[in-house]
């Protein structure tokens, strides 16, 4: 075995535990405090190899929870520590590097500019639960993270007088007393409210600030291609809580919030511009704005400018007021009419920009808070992020047949075949004439769909068409599943018959399984086939299709679904250039490996040549949108790893010859076809496995948490079919296993004969280089020891004897066939950043994972004791914050 190297422990680390120790001693009292270290002590010195006893059985249950409660704290404030120290920020990953590696391989700035024309990046925030910490505890994070820039400053003091050591000792005492758990299950507002803060707190001030970086670097100023989009309010797949209603609240919480950033920076920006025409003359069209403005007060009489901005100020109070039924949160003493759209805002603030530029030399057109402002209008317009709609194609099957049953049209649409429903649905889909009538009763299904195309409807007219882009379409599986959406939406008025049609809102298809993902060239090539489609097309310049890395992976395994993702989008590729039409991809990624998580740098640069286009779109999900965007550092930092990752995924020559792909290619289909074999035999091809799964794995408990307004599973069975995605990965982290991260890759690589070329794909694929270092990743933090302990929790010992021993086995040869492939004497050997971090924490987490085993035992054989509970919920809280992207 090899020897593993020593952890450096960086000092933000040793500075915070050292401040959370003295936090345990003076609030948990010196016996708590001597406890948790010795425990903490000898599990460190288990991980060396050791023997000691970690001394778990002397715990009281009260002991238990503050037990838990500390080692969480700690791995909380190690995430911070690193996040600023830049663990995971990656080398390369930022538009300056991008932009020399460019350069090096003869690509200049006008081509990257030419691309960035026609760009989108986006990353789109979804509420799938995985995120287990409240939102407190994460602002107090956030407040620790802004005292710890100052200490980095050498300031002694914070703005209002504090002593900057003593504000971070205060925050980590608030910590150890605010309540971990929510009380109540989330509704879909308050997940509204938890994404908007991000949107607003983070991604408002932050994106203007890098895009005035990406000016810089590019010497010009760069387009608007990078903006956020959401599913919170508009995702109803499986969700039934998801209505007309909280589609409003979502759109107009978001409006509310970015229309108030809007009227403080014009309050600002009416401060700083003090220019007086007795020192300077004003251009006539700010004179123009000045003049219309109402503003008549003699002491701004000779300050055209800030007369401007007061009118601005005027007409963007009255935006507000139109838009959400509330006044301006400052009142003006102006009246205006409202903007009838951002673009008319965005022109009143050029105008103004305009002038600074021309007048001076230009020394005020550097951009500032004006030039930030007028890039979040173009950014953000009046609706802050682009709100997705979703849902099942099965519900919009249902629908339409209901609507065409009613109607006259057609008495059994379910019982027709593919072609009879395409021919049908065009035929409707060609008249202007609308099925649903206000004198029939539908069902409760039907009435829900109607009223939330309906609400959009509205929404376009009210925020402007940018506020709905997309409809996904889960479970697409035929042509016929996109025009239901279409029938749906022409009931809304947002699809328009005639000549040329028009399709305000974009049906986009989610191809999921690994059946759907080998399907999904033909359906598209039978979709442009389609002359309506190809007119929308046509308009728009591009169609997207979704790719769902979480449940690909449930059905066929990590190998299999991450190579089908990537034979699809191939393929895909080659049907859009054969219909013209641009191609966006939308990668459906979670946190966790198993659900497409790991580098989004790494992975948007292992994407097939060719496909990326400049156009991507990527779900941001869970605790992955907390440690991505919980500040503006750390957002920036993330977005500029996508933004250059996308330049160089498109820009950047194939780095493969032809006989190199074809060659590699084969192999992979050698190794999926294996790996795929190996893990459906296992979760579905096994007597007793659900049983198994539910048994060993804390499925139950997780359940227990407050993190979500979905159900955990789609259906009331205990399929595996049935759970959702999400919680299959979850569960499995928390005992260890992590077995959708790397079950049957290990099979795999023992039948492959050629190591040699395997090794060669490790070293000159940044595919299967991507593959391998997520999978390093899993196995790392995965503990077959620890899981052994999980195992025993199955009630029928001959069934956990006879599974247990095959995910072992396939394990160590996971581990193996790595090391060999890699070239590495042990895990993460090349990432010793990461591999300090991971070991870091894994003496933290082993205790948790004890201690929650034996409180699931207690809790199963009946022990209703409410702190029994309470220590599993923590102990899951725990063990996932030490994971980090876990579920």
């Amino acid at each position: 075995m090899a020897t593993l190297p020593g952890i450096a422990n960086n000092p933000d680390i040793r500075f915070l535990g050292k401040l959370l120790g003295d936090v345990i001693r003076n609030y948990g009292g010196e016996a708590l405090y001597e406890r948790t270290e010795l425990i903490r002590a000898a599990s460190v010195d288990r991980h060396k190899g050791g023997e000691t006893d970690l001394g778990l059985d002397a715990l009281s249950l009260d002991d238990t929870l503050d037990f838990v409660r500390g080692f969480m704290l700690f791995s909380m404030l190690a995430n911070l520590a690193e996040d600023r120290q830049g663990v995971a920020a990656e080398p390369g990953a930022d538009m300056a590097a991008a932009l020399d590696r460019l350069g090096r391989e003869g690509i200049d700035k006008t081509q990257v500019m030419a691309l960035l024309d026609q760009a989108l990046i986006a990353p789109v925030l979804t509420a799938h639960p995985t995120e287990v910490r409240r939102k407190s505890m994460i602002d107090h994070r956030n407040r620790i993270a802004a005292l710890m820039r100052l200490r980095d400053a050498g300031e002694t003091e914070t703005a209002d007088g504090d002593d900057v050591e003593e504000a971070i000792l205060r925050q980590i005492a608030l910590l150890w007393q605010t309540r971990v758990l929510r009380r109540e299950r989330l509704y879909v507002t308050d997940e509204v409210e938890i994404a908007l803060s991000y949107l607003r707190d983070v991604f408002l001030p932050a994106l203007p600030a890098l895009y005035q970086r990406w000016d810089r670097a590019l010497g010009t100023r760069v387009p608007s291609f990078l903006r956020p989009g959401s599913w919170i309010g508009g995702d109803r797949d499986g969700n039934p809580f998801v209505t007309a209603d909280s589609l409003k609240t979502a759109l107009a919480k978001a409006s509310e919030a970015v229309l108030g950033y809007y009227l403080d920076a014009v309050h600002a920006l009416g401060g700083e511009l003090s220019i007086s025409t007795n020192l300077a003359p004003a251009d006539d069209a700010v004179i123009a704005l000045a003049e219309a403005s109402g503003d008549t007060a003699e002491s701004r009489s000779d300050e055209p400018y800030r007369r401007a901005l007061s009118g601005i100020y005027a007409r963007l109070a009255a935006t507000h007021l139109a838009l959400t039924g509330k006044p301006a949160p400052r009142p003006g003493l102006l009246h205006g009419d409202r903007y009838a759209d951002p673009q008319a805002f965005r022109a009143d603030l050029v105008t103004i920009a305009r002038a600074l530029r021309d007048g001076g030399g230009g020394a005020l057109s550097s951009g500032g808070a004006l030039g930030r402002l007028i890039r979040a209008v173009e950014t953000f317009g009046f609706h802050l992020a682009t709100l997705d709609l979703r849902q099942n194609s099965a519900v919009h099957e249902r629908v339409v047949a209901e609507l065409l049953k009613v109607a006259g049209v057609e008495a059994d649409y379910l019982a027709l075949g593919e072609s009879q429903r395409v021919t049908l649905l065009r035929h409707e889909l060609s008249n202007a004439r609308p099925l649903a009538s206000s004198f029939a009763e539908y069902s409760d299904e039907t009435k829900s769909e109607l009223a939330i195309l309906r609400a959009a409807a509205q929404a376009h007219a009210t925020y402007g068409p940018a506020c709905i882009v997309q409809h996904v379409v889960s479970m697409a599986q035929s042509v016929s599943d996109l025009l239901e959406l279409n029938i749906l939406l022409k009931e809304a008025g947002l699809y328009r018959p005639g000549a040329e049609p028009e399709a305000a809102i974009m049906a986009v298809p989610l191809f999921e399984t690994i059946g759907d993902l080998e399907a999904a060239p033909g359906i598209m090539a039978e979709w442009f086939a389609l002359p309506e489609v190809r007119s929308i097309t046509a308009r728009r310049g591009y169609q997207e299709v979704m790719i769902g890395y979480s449940d690909s992976n449930k059905d066929g395994g990590y190998l299999t679904s991450t190579w089908s993702l990537s034979k699809a989008s191939t393929a895909l590729k080659g049907v859009f250039a054969s219909a013209g039409v641009g191609m966006q991809l939308f990668h459906g990624r979670g946190g966790a490996v198993g659900r497409g998580g790991g580098s989004a740098f790494a992975a948007i640069r292992a994407q097939p040549p060719g496909t990326v286009q400049g156009r991507i779109r990527i779900t941001e999900q869970g605790e992955v949108i907390a440690g991505k965007y919980g500040t503006r550092d750390s957002a920036i930092t993330n977005l500029e790893a996508m933004t250059a990752a996308t330049l160089l995924a498109s820009l950047e020559p194939d780095a493969l010859s032809a006989a190199d792909t074809q060659r590699f290619a084969a192999a992979m289909d050698t190794l999926s076809a294996s790996a795929f074999e190996a893990y459906r035999a296992l979760v579905y091809g096994t007597e007793g496995f659900r049983t198994f799964f539910r048994q060993m794995t804390p499925i139950a408990e997780i359940s227990g948490l407050k993190i979500g307004s979905r159900p955990a599973s789609r259906t009331k069975s205990d399929r595996i079919e049935d759970l959702r995605a999400i919680p299959w990965v979850f569960s499995w982290a928390q005992a260890r296993v992590m077995l959708p991260g790397w079950f049957g890759v290990g099979q795999a690589i023992t039948d492959f004969a050629d190591k040699g070329l395997l090794r060669e794909m490790a070293q000159g694929w940044p595919f299967f280089a991507a593959t391998l270092a997520n999978m390093e990743q899993v196995i790392a933090k995965s503990d077959m020891r620890i899981a052994a302990r999980y195992a025993a929790l199955v009630e029928d010992r001959a069934l956990a004897d006879a599974i247990f021993p095959r995910i072992e086995a396939s394990w160590h040869r996971a581990h193996d066939g790595l090391l060999e492939v890699t070239g590495q004497s042990h895990l993460l050997a090349a990432h010793k950043a990461l591999d300090a971090s991971i070991r870091l924490r894994l003496p933290y987490i082993e205790p948790l994972n004890l201690l929650q085993i034996e409180l699931i035992k207690r809790r199963r054989a009946g022990d209703q004791d409410e702190r029994i509970g309470e220590g599993i919920l923590l102990s899951i809280n725990a063990i996932a914050t030490a994971l980090r992207n876990s579920g």
